[in-house]
């Protein structure tokens, strides 16, 4: 008997999986092909907007994604860096051969942690509670949890033009007795589609028809914890380049063979990753469109086409890539596809990613119908958490909006539903402000540690780290600089000189001024900083943010506060929303589908509005008096 049995080794499983052994519990991971274990069927990158953010929440949780990214990782680039800290994101392009091997091998040193390569046909589950799983050999594995973590395997198929094949992606065998369990269950099933561009040859892409996209000289992390170097040391270039009227002349007069467009598909695709026969019919004003050439490994002469996905029949794709630059003369190593698959309605979650139709059963990642292998990690963790808190007999952690990305998308998935393959966007927080790259840690490692999943050693580091912000901040606040000394510099940058000696602090929220300028103005003064951290520049970048920026920092959590007044009003769990007069009956249907657990999620709920809050929270200030 387990504790934890997971479904699925990708990016979500594998969190899953080792989030629950790291808390001690006996737990199983279970997947079709251990070779195929957090491999990359789409994009060889992690990060991006949003989702780097993400992926540093989940470092700081006690996940083991940005670890592995900064192993595997052949470049690195800081986005957004000349714009505000709400929107700095990291993004590595990964060896992606590499990233499955490190993730398999770190794996099987997990303690409390077995594998098993089985296709898992079906879920037992007895007087609504999940009781275990069956394998494709008919073996029964019972366990206390369960936890779901497909991706796009559920009863997939792969699509080019009218040509369509039974499989899931990289050509892996598919799993239909899932589907075909949780609709006997009793959860909706939609269909889901998503696709891949074309894999090139290298050595045979002329490059010099291209643009060259560096990374950083800098090498970035993900990870807060020392130690997780690139194993290559390789920084490997990405190159640019944009398609044509030609190419586009081309897509517009084959639509009809497109399997998007020639009624093939039944599933919804991604409105923010469109095939490249979407975007231009969706922006047929668009002259061209960017696309970029990525090293998917070292070990393999392989360039991946980004931005170039299609369902095309073989015929047409082979045209319209030789019609890019530099692609005239390629070797096309593998054709694009399409692949729809299996996914449940998200609304039928609990925020712990516990399915409210069984319990005990845990759902992460694609299977809840979001894209993204980040995405797919940060939920794994959670549900990974929370299934083995259950078992422990504790309460869920539930990650507000104003605290973590992780949080925001769950609570979309849950409240809001999707109809599409959700995507995680900056523009989605209201509190993007709070949820920066640089202050994940400061979030969210001390729930880590609550959970088990960070160490002593890994919580005494981040403490020395809040004592030495703490005590940065105040002596920036409390010391003066003078103006013979300052004034040289500040007029170097272009920054008004000074009229007496001045706080530190006050320089610093200048926009031009930054802290090594303040480091500069202290040499001249002679004083060294006395900092108890192994990294002072993340001490000072949190300094120098949280001045900078305190105005907007501070109505941020004044709104967060607002908001956690309405999460702390909680609505009974077997409130009867039939009997609550005077809400319209898109409101009443919602409601009683979503089942929100507080009046806060209530409110996010598309198609109830202000009107019926109000009505709800007087019906049930009422049931609370009686």
């Amino acid at each position: 008997m387990y504790d934890v049995i997971v479904v699925g080794a990708g990016h979500a499983g594998c969190e899953a999986a080792m989030a629950a052994a790291n808390m001690g519990l006996k737990t199983l991971l279970a997947t079709g092909n251990l070779n195929m274990t957090a491999s990359m069927p789409c994009n060889p990158s992690i990060g991006g907007p949003a989702k780097g953010v993400v992926v540093r929440e989940i470092d700081a949780l006690g996940g083991y994604m940005g670890k592995n990214a900064d192993l595997c990782q052949i470049q690195t680039k800081m986005l957004n860096r000349s714009k505000g800290p709400a929107v700095w994101a990291l993004r590595f392009q990964c060896d992606k051969l590499l990233y499955a091997r490190e993730m398999l091998k770190h794996l099987k040193t997990v303690n409390n942690l077995d594998l098993v390569e089985a296709i898992v046909e079906d879920v037992l589950v007895e007087d609504g509670s999940v009781k275990g799983i069956t394998l494709d050999n008919g073996e029964n594995i019972y366990s206390k949890t369960v936890i779901l973590t497909t991706g796009t395997y559920l009863d997939s198929r792969i699509l080019r033009g009218h040509w369509t094949s039974k499989e899931g992606p990289d050509g892996q065998k598919t799993s239909k007795g899932i589907s075909d369990a949780l609709r006997r269950m009793g959860f909706t099933i939609q269909r889901l589609k998503t696709g891949t561009p074309a894999r090139i040859k290298a050595s045979t892409i002329d490059f010099s028809k291209v643009s060259v996209e560096n990374g950083d000289e800098i090498t970035w992390h993900f990870s807060h914890d020392k130690g997780y170097e690139s194993l290559t040391g390789v920084k490997a270039p990405c190159y640019l380049a944009y398609t044509n009227q030609e190419i586009h002349d081309l897509i517009r007069a084959n639509l009809d063979k497109s399997a998007m467009y020639g009624g093939v598909v039944e599933g919804i695709g991604p409105r923010y990753c469109p095939s490249i026969e979407d975007k231009v019919v969706r922006f047929s004003d668009k002259e061209r469109h960017q696309i970029f050439y990525e090293p998917e490994s070292l070990e393999i002469d392989q360039e991946y086409i980004q931005g170039f996905s299609t369902s095309m029949p073989v015929e047409v794709q082979d045209k319209m890539i030789r019609l890019l630059p530099g692609l005239k003369d390629c070797e096309v190593i593998r054709y694009a596809y399409a692949i729809e698959y299996d996914a449940i309605d998200p609304l039928e979650l609990w925020p712990s990613l516990e399915t409210k139709l069984v319990k005990n059963l845990f759902t992460a990642g694609q299977i809840n119908g979001t894209s993204g292998y980040e995405e797919a990690a940060g939920q794994g963790l959670m549900a990974g958490i929370n299934a083995g808190l259950k078992v422990q007999g504790k309460d869920p952690l539930i990650l507000g909006r104003d605290e973590a990305y992780i949080g925001l998308m769950i609570d979309d998935l849950v409240t809001k539903g999707t109809k599409e393959p959700y995507r995680l966007l900056t523009s989605r927080s209201e509190f993007r402000l709070l949820l920066r790259h640089d202050n994940a840690d400061l979030r969210l490692r001390e729930k880590g540690y609550q959970v088990g999943l960070i160490s002593d050693a890994q919580h005494e580091r981040f403490l020395r780290k809040v004592r030495a912000i703490e005590d940065t901040k105040k002596f920036f606040l409390s010391h003066k600089i003078k103006q013979q000394i300052a004034d040289p510099i500040l007029e170097s940058i272009g920054s008004m000189i000074l009229s007496e000696s001045t706080a530190l602090a006050s320089i610093l929220k200048r926009p031009e001024v930054t802290y090594k300028h303040i480091l500069e103005m202290l040499d001249k003064e002679g004083i060294a900083l006395n900092i108890d951290y192994d990294s002072i520049d993340e001490v000072l970048e949190q300094v120098e943010i949280s001045l900078k920026y305190d105005g907007y920092i501070r109505k941020s959590y004044e709104m967060a506060e607002r908001m956690k007044s309405y999460e702390a009003m909680t609505i009974p769990s077997d409130i009867n929303y039939d009997l609550v007069d005077n809400i319209a009956l898109e409101a009443r249907e919602k409601l009683k589908k979503v089942r929100p657990l507080t009046m806060g999620q209530a409110s996010r709920i598309s198609g109830v509005n202000p009107a019926d809050i109000s009505v709800l929270f007087v019906y049930v200030e009422k049931l609370r008096r009686m």
